[in-house]
């Protein structure tokens, strides 16, 4: 995204900054941004219409067509429509606002604005966030804001417009989560985090699941794959279930501008307690649960089927996700999950059992340790669990994966994968299950990864860390050369501690003349 363009959103923040908080101005922001969007994408199409309609080799072409004509035709929704583009009545259209921007109800047309685009497009029934008339800002300022996103530009067509979107969806977020501090960034997963999980599971097609949807950066990431991959968008079923109502809308705007077939649930709703999907069985599962949740439990959980390998402790959610996501995968499903390093290796109220049940019955296929500072909310070590309903090979084995090292600084606090770390850890997993076999064999990799069978697991107590599994890494050749370099560095020493002793006495000799004893 250009560097103009996230001026020009983040100028758009800073404008109500001073007037609420974060998590209220991100939905403000991020809706007049979306109805932006979907206007230019209108008019992307009109423009494209009247071309058509005067071309006499089109199949559109309007012959002896007079301005009343095809001012009609212009207005015929099933022209836009037929092409995945949202219907916008006439008054709901950014000009048609923009124009009124400086008015004192200028909220409420917003609000009337976003009911009409509701009414006329039944994907977007119920998720557009219609506050704009309520909200809490000084004279003008709304209408400022309006003024500075006419600034940015969707004009450009089809999936270029959807990427675009997309960045600033991805930028805002980014920002926000980070302004917003912990409670803000539970709902967004660093893009390269997201990748990295999508390339391991490589959801070509099937039913993709994620409990905690948060804005639907796992079920973007996976369009992405798909068609970076020669597949198709109605190959893929996206399921989402999210609890927060703004963020179960904006999730639900992502995807259907971008046309995907999506089922997010009725409303938004409590994973556990509400569960939106209760006879899903999906192909794959990508989630980023929040870390660590203690407010979680409810007595009506007690006995719940999804508790197969034990019932999770009520103080800490980390296994309760693990095992709703394994109880909603297929016979043949895999999963990919981010959460607190705490959860490889606790054994505090029951978990310890949970996780050796897990692993007994070989449902946990790779664990993946992460570098630190990855994530804007939250300096917790996190890692990445991947699970299989049933492994189709490797049975009896667990891949470990020391991530610790791969990264990239992108700013004083932020660390990324790069494109190449991604690919090294996918590559890795997919050699080792037989995947890629242009790859070659699958090698262990000391201090990088290493196959540990089930057995040398117990003997560790269960215990899932990576870095106790794979070693350090290998820095000399031969013992030969060890020996040489210890050699040399045992002589520095010895001569750096001469030269201490020598500066000793000479400190002593001038301390001596100035009359000090010792």
């Amino acid at each position: 995204m250009r560097a103009d363009i996230k001026k020009a959103l983040w100028a758009s923040a800073d404008k109500l900054r001073a007037n609420m908080d974060a998590a209220e101005y991100k939905h403000i922001v991020l809706g007049l941004i979306f109805l932006k969007y979907i206007s230019d994408a209108f008019q992307i199409r009109r423009d494209e219409l009247t071309r058509c309609f005067a071309d006499p080799n089109d199949e559109d072409y309007i012959p002896n067509a007079n301005a009343e004509t095809l001012a009609h035709a212009l207005e015929d929704r099933d022209y836009y429509t037929a092409k995945n583009v949202f219907w916008v009545p006439e008054a709901a259209r950014w000009e048609s606002l923009r124009a009124r921007a400086k008015q004192a109800d200028i909220g409420k047309l917003i609000d009337h604005a976003l009911a009409m685009i509701e009414t006329e497009n039944p994907k977007l029934k119920g998720i557009l966030d219609k506050r704009y008339a309520r909200v809490q800002l000084p004279d003008g300022k709304l209408g400022e804001l309006v003024d500075l996103i006419s600034s940015i530009g969707f004009g450009v067509s089809g999936q270029h417009a959807k990427d675009l979107l997309g960045q600033v969806y991805e930028y805002f977020l980014g920002q926000f989560a980070s302004a917003e501090g912990k409670k803000g960034g539970q709902f967004y997963t660093p893009v390269s985090i997201v990748g990295t999980l999508v390339a391991v599971l490589a959801p070509h097609q099937g039913k993709v699941y994620d409990p905690c949807c948060g804005s639907s950066g796992m079920f973007v990431q996976s369009e992405k794959f798909i068609e970076a991959h020669g597949g198709k968008l109605g190959d893929v079923s996206i399921y989402g279930q999210e609890s927060n109502p703004t963020t179960w809308r904006l999730a639900a705007m992502n995807l259907a501008i971008r046309g995907m077939d999506f089922n997010l649930g009725k409303e938004p709703a409590d994973t556990f307690t509400k569960n939106q999907h209760p006879e899903l069985r999906a192909d794959f599962v990508l989630a980023n649960p929040p870390f660590n949740i203690s407010d979680w439990w409810h007595g009506s959980l007690e006995k719940d089927p999804r508790w197969v390998y034990g019932t999770p402790p009520q103080g800490n959610a980390n296994y309760a996700w693990l095992q709703h996501i394994l109880y909603h995968l297929n016979s043949h499903g895999r999963a990919g999950i981010v959460l607190a390093n705490g959860s490889m290796s606790s054994s505090q109220n029951s978990e310890g059992d949970i996780r050796k049940n897990m692993i007994e019955a070989d449902v946990v296929e790779c664990m993946v340790a992460l570098p630190g500072q990855l994530f804007f909310n939250t300096q917790i070590p996190a890692c990445l669990w991947f699970l299989a309903k049933q492994k189709r090979t490797r049975k009896g084995e667990v891949l470990f994966i020391d991530a610790r090292k791969l990264g990239t600084m992108v700013s004083r606090v932020q660390i990324e994968f790069s494109e190449a770390d991604i690919q090294k850890i996918a590559d890795t997993v997919h050699t080792w299950r037989g995947d890629n076999a242009t790859k070659g064999a699958y090698a262990d990799i000391a201090g990088f990864c290493r196959s540990v069978p089930l057995a040398e697991i117990a003997q560790h107590g269960h215990v899932l860390t990576p870095g106790r599994y794979v070693g350090s890494e290998a820095v000399e050749d031969d013992e030969e050369a060890f020996a040489v370099k210890m050699q040399q560095l045992t002589t520095k020493l010895g001569e750096q501690m001469a030269k201490g002793a020598e500066l000793d006495a000479l400190i002593r000799e001038k301390l001596g003349r100035l009359g000090y004893e010792f």
